[in-house]
């Protein structure tokens, strides 16, 4: 059934740019002679490695260990031999431990198959699929990077499950061509889940700049289509749940609090490949695009490959980029080297000119208020942000800064040019220091 969307207040409506890449068809990405598999790619405590250098592993094997309840399962995205395991630089600057695996030479006969799988499952129901979910490593494909096996195992019986295809962020378009070539996988994906948190409502919230999945997803009876107005950043958690249901997450509740479960479009279909196909989390689809790359593509790739590998493979970069961002230009991280690799949770590698973005230099706040009226979660950031850079963490926390989504929304409109998302950022990593 079609259903339309809520409207919700403040957001801010932004040039998707969507044009540069949502005609490419999904390719796989030729497999790349070296990965750089990071052990801390998903909320909570980094996987513990159980290979060693000098090990020959093949792809699809288990590499290292979830360490605990919130963390997951990783897995060898290339068949080949342990070169390396040590600190590398991720995107967001923070030092973590890395596998590196050096592809083995054509007909090497030392690693025998040369993709592992998971062992079939047997039987289907609620416990074999969660089991399935945290053995192969799923997390929430959609940014977060939590556990999956935790979030549709919540303590309370649930209502409704929501399926997140609104891909607001600007220039991606992974998820819009998952959700046109996979249709029937993806439709069978959310059965799973039906049957893994035991809920009969289930809603797809699309944006209504994608008309042709619509059209696609209108057709299925088992499931509500949620037409949802085209407004960033409506595929938020708590902002969709209201698009979707109406209902409101309180500050400091969960989904499962108000009934309901998000799950992204790729998380989804990383759990049929699981359940169906017996393949574990190494791989992931994500969208390269902006006017500074030669050839926009949506591709599949090995989890760890190097960004400089996929922009060669794209046509190279232009000699006048001025920004290169792991993700989209609203949530994503701008790079410091592209020599990084990429992990699960990524969506998106945005190659920027210099009128795609912004290279001014902030300015003093001048008060305006633009920036709280923007906020999707009502929140003062030029408060936050005061309080933030005078080093008084603890009054930035009374204006909210633990409850930014960090959307970016506030930062898009800023006359002054402020650094309103990393100043928040920083807060909440203070404030989390202290606790």
């Amino acid at each position: 059934m079609l259903k339309k969307g809520k409207y919700f207040p403040r957001g801010i409506h932004v040039h998707d740019m969507k044009y540069l890449s949502k005609n490419s068809p999904i390719e796989v990405l030729p497999e790349p002679e070296e990965v750089s598999i990071c052990l801390a790619q998903h909320i909570g405590s980094p996987a513990s490695s159980i290979v060693q250098v000098g090990d020959k592993v093949r792809k699809g094997q288990l590499i290292a260990e979830a360490t605990g309840p919130i963390s997951a399962n990783i897995y060898a995205s290339l068949t080949g031999t342990v070169i390396s395991i040590d600190d590398f630089p991720t995107a967001m600057g923070v030092m973590q431990k890395h596998i590196v695996i050096r592809k083995a030479e054509q007909g090497d006969t030392e690693f025998g198959e040369y993709e592992m799988t998971l062992p079939p499952l047997e039987v289907m129901n609620k416990e074999t699929i969660i089991n399935r979910i945290r053995e192969a490593g799923i997390v929430g494909l959609g940014g977060a990077g939590f556990p999956t096996a935790v979030k549709v195992s919540p303590k309370n019986q649930l209502e409704y499950l929501i399926i997140n295809g609104a891909e607001c962020e600007p220039y991606l378009t992974c998820d819009y061509r998952l959700m046109l070539e996979r249709t029937e996988e993806l439709r069978r994906g959310i059965e799973l889940f039906k049957i893994a948190l035991n809920v009969k409502k289930v809603m797809v919230g699309i944006e209504a700049n994608k008309p042709d999945v619509i059209e696609k997803f209108a057709k299925f009876t088992d499931f509500d289509t949620v037409v949802l107005r085209k407004q960033y950043p409506v595929g938020s958690e708590k902002h969709l749940i209201y698009a979707c249901t109406g209902r409101k997450v309180p500050i400091g509740k969960l989904p499962s609090d108000v009934g309901c479960c998000v799950q992204n479009i790729k998380t989804v279909l990383a759990t049929y490949d699981a359940v169906y196909n017996n393949i574990p989390l190494y791989k992931t689809v994500i969208t390269v695009t902006g006017e500074a790359v030669k050839n926009p593509k949506n591709l599949v790739v090995p989890v760890g490959t190097s960004y400089d590998y996929i922009i060669d493979y794209c046509g190279g970069m232009s000699d006048e980029t001025a920004k290169v961002l792991a993700g989209g230009p609203m949530m994503g991280k701008a790079l410091i080297s592209t020599a990084m690799p990429v992990k699960k949770a990524d969506s998106g590698l945005v190659l920027l000119l210099e009128d795609e973005t912004s290279s001014s230099q902030p300015t003093n706040c001048i008060h305006c208020g633009v920036c709280a009226l923007n906020c999707p979660m009502k929140l003062e950031p030029m408060m936050i942000d005061f309080y933030t850079l005078a080093g008084d963490y603890k009054t930035a926390a009374k204006y909210g800064a633990r409850n930014c989504i960090e959307c970016g929304s506030c930062a898009y409109n800023c006359p002054a040019k402020r650094a309103l998302v990393q100043s928040i950022s920083l807060c909440k990593a203070k404030l989390r220091e202290v606790k």
